[in-house]
């Protein structure tokens, strides 16, 4: 056995002892937090702040049955498809009213626009948070080139902490996957250029409506 074996070895003896493991099990169900940025006035108003800055657009209206025109009128003035798919709790919003053609279900690869909502959004990050399941399917914001996140305000959080406190009251076991969204996807890997789209979608559109 060479040093690092032994090494990681007393690691797992110490880690793995019938005593240490009541410990260990208080300290998890805790959930204990680190430090904290300072206190947030104004969730919707910072959240959107840094949204624009992770390169996502934002939209906002009081009334979720104008969602429909809002996005209508985004994707005339960039050119870009009028069909795509939604989550199904969003397949009442009078889309072909707004002259849109929106399917409730999964993305496929040729679908271009997927709207879904929000499980609920952090303000100190700009950041979304989507919870997996069979009305809430994953590929609707991760496979078609636009991503459009329709999000209630009421649904801001100030902290990552707060958002994983409030999954925690909400649901009594843990989706299969829970997906963080920070504004269109990106790479730097070739030769330091940030390049848009090259995991998902080129651009994201927030449209903030209560829900």
């Amino acid at each position: 056995m060479n040093a690092r074996d032994k090494i990681l070895a007393r690691i797992r003896s110490a880690h793995s002892s019938a005593a240490s493991a009541p410990a260990i099990a208080s300290h998890l169900a805790q959930h204990p937090r680190g430090p904290l940025p300072s206190p947030i006035n104004d969730l919707a108003t910072h959240f959107k702040e840094r949204a624009f800055k992770l390169s996502s657009d934002v939209l906002e209206t009081n009334d979720k049955m104008e969602v429909p025109a809002l996005l209508a009128r985004y994707l005339n003035e960039r050119k870009l498809p009028k069909q795509g798919v939604c989550w199904p709790s969003l397949s009442n919003l009078p889309w072909s009213a707004a002259g849109l053609d929106m399917q409730s279900r999964p993305a496929k690869d040729q679908d271009m626009v997927g709207i879904t909502g929000a499980f609920c959004a952090i303000a100190e990050t700009g950041t979304l948070m989507l919870l997996s399941g069979a009305e809430t399917p994953a590929t609707t914001s991760l496979l078609p080139e636009t991503h459009v996140a329709v999000v209630d305000p009421r649904r801001i959080v100030a902290t990552m902490e707060d958002a994983w406190d409030l999954m925690r009251k909400e649901f009594k076991q843990p989706p299969r996957a829970v997906n963080f969204i920070s504004g269109p996807s990106r790479t730097a890997d070739i030769e330091q250029t940030v390049t848009l789209g090259a995991h998902g979608p080129y651009r994201v559109l927030l449209i903030l409506a209560p829900l």
